[in-house]
């Protein structure tokens, strides 16, 4: 622990000197960047595509979640989204007019298998070709997100999806069905979305698709157990992940030349005070986060803290397994949004009422301090704006894990869906510049100062969109979209900030 403390403070000491003026300066242009630094927009299936009962897609677990009463902030669904199913070409336009280099988006499982397994569903195929030819064409890379948190409908019900060990051989066959159609032109490979999030939202607190928990607290826990559950999620995602790693290592790598990494989701956490306690609790809450998977991928196993805490409710790797999982990354793809103190939970009643992952770490995460908040806040309850954890962030990586291939997956903000305001008032993001701006300037800060290895920013998001349980509500996008004319694109200002940086020399 006392290693893992002393990392802590050497990642803040590298990057304290010189990052308040970085961040407060301007002249960002793409020369800040390396040479070949690509930057994109990012999306996934379920918040964009809609058309969810055409050309054989099967039903999704967050069909079934978004229907059912009281998931959804604002009673929304997911059904037409911002219908890029039918209007990618129009999107393309969009990113290409921006000078974007690339486009994240991913596939649904359940358009090429509609039941999870069994025949392909050759109108699925169809699509992506041409979605993936569309951007090529226009001189776009692809860069593609295997599962995006849309798991089909039938896995949960025959056998509980994530939850089984069947998952690894279903998963493994949907994706090298995508190497087989699709590996010839996509070259970037993410097998998996925020493995944390969904493993924790969706099994520990119920909050997302499949809706599982077992808190007392929370009234709406109909089944599952917030106590193991996550971990056999997690420990099952880190075994698909492998397993198709190391298809793709085998079989297609060599004439396809592609690489596979996943997207995590990670928040930066500073330590609540400078006692060793909170330092040992920040180390502590980024272990249950970020470590909880990155370990076993870099050293094979998880993180000392969690073997501790968490006990035989912790799944263990066997020796084969440990092996296939480790080393399994070509790169490290970062969703990276906000920063969060975090202090010693000196009480176990938090512990006492959850009974889950979350009171596992003992470390309690806030983004207050003496009543004061860590940053300005986006619409979000969750979203403060932190420019300097990115930065911060990315040290921690090539301290912690020897320096490898990063790349930004998502950063951004969003506004709140105010449907009092006009459209020429809410095209108005100067905040969304500079935040881009501000996490822009520290991440070229922690690759040309610090050494960091990052090759690659993408912006969430292309368009506003559907946000999971927020519905509606939250608008994430650097294109307006207007709801209530046939979801008509309108550029936000940071379209044009993003424009004037990507043209520059």
């Amino acid at each position: 622990m006392l290693l893992e403390r002393s990392l802590v403070f050497v990642v803040l000491l590298v990057v304290f000197g010189a990052e308040k003026s970085l961040a407060q300066s301007g002249g960002l242009s793409r020369g800040s960047f390396p040479k070949g630094f690509v930057f994109g927009t990012a999306s996934s299936s379920y918040q964009y595509e809609g058309a969810v009962k055409e050309d054989g897609r099967g039903r999704t677990v967050w069909d079934a979640f978004a229907h059912s009463f009281g998931k959804v902030i604002d009673f929304s669904n997911a059904d037409v989204a911002v219908d890029q199913y039918h209007r990618y070409h129009e999107d393309i336009q969009l990113m290409k007019d921006m000078g974007m280099d690339a486009y994240r988006f991913s596939i649904a499982w359940s358009r090429i298998f509609p039941n999870g397994t069994g025949v392909v569903n050759q109108a699925g195929i169809d699509h992506y070709n041409k979605l993936i030819d569309a951007l090529l064409a226009n001189g776009i890379e692809p860069y593609v997100t295997l599962y995006h948190w849309d798991l089909p409908q039938a896995l949960a019900d025959r056998y509980n999806g994530w939850l089984d060990r069947q998952i690894i051989e279903d998963y493994a066959n949907y994706a090298e069905t995508c190497f087989k159609a699709f590996g010839d032109r996509v070259k970037h490979w993410m097998t998996l979305n925020e493995p944390h999030t969904f493993a924790v939202q969706g099994f520990d607190v119920g909050l997302q698709a499949p809706g599982r928990c077992s808190i007392p607290l929370l009234l709406f826990c109909r089944a599952g157990n917030s106590a193991t559950e996550p971990y056999v999620v997690a420990h099952n995602v880190l075994l698909s992940h492998a397993t198709v790693s190391d298809i793709y290592r085998r079989k297609y790598k060599q004439n396809q030349q592609g690489s596979v990494g996943i997207a995590f989701d990670a928040m930066w956490f500073e330590p609540m005070s400078d006692s060793p306690t909170d330092i040992d609790a920040t180390q502590r809450a980024q272990d249950f986060q970020f470590g909880w998977f990155m370990d076993p991928l870099f050293f094979g196993d998880y993180p000392s803290s969690m073997r501790t805490r968490v006990g035989n409710r912790l799944p263990k790797f066997s020796t084969a397994e440990a092996a296939l999982v480790k080393g399994s990354l070509d790169f490290v793809g970062v969703n990276h949004y906000t920063t969060y103190y975090a202090k010693h939970n000196s009480t176990n009643i938090i512990g006492i009422l959850l009974n889950d992952t979350l009171a596992d770490s003992g470390a309690i995460t806030l983004p207050f301090k003496d009543g004061k908040a860590i940053g300005d806040r986006a619409s979000s309850i969750w979203l403060y704006i932190v420019p300097q954890g990115i930065r911060r962030l990315m040290n921690y990586i090539k301290q912690r894990y020897g320096n490898p291939v990063v790349i930004i997956t998502e950063n951004g903000m969003d506004d709140f869906n105010n449907p009092f305001i006009s459209i020429k008032d809410a095209l108005k993001d100067d905040k969304r510049i500079r935040y881009h701006n501000d996490y822009l300037s520290n991440l070229s800060a922690s690759i040309r100062q610090d050494g960091c290895n990052v090759q690659g920013y993408f912006a969430w998001s292309l368009l506003d969109n559907w946000e999971w349980a927020a519905g509606y509500t939250s608008r994430f996008g650097l294109y307006f979209i207007d709801y209530n004319d046939n979801l008509k694109r309108y550029p936000k200002n940071s379209v044009d900030w993003f424009k004037k940086l990507l043209k520059s020399a």
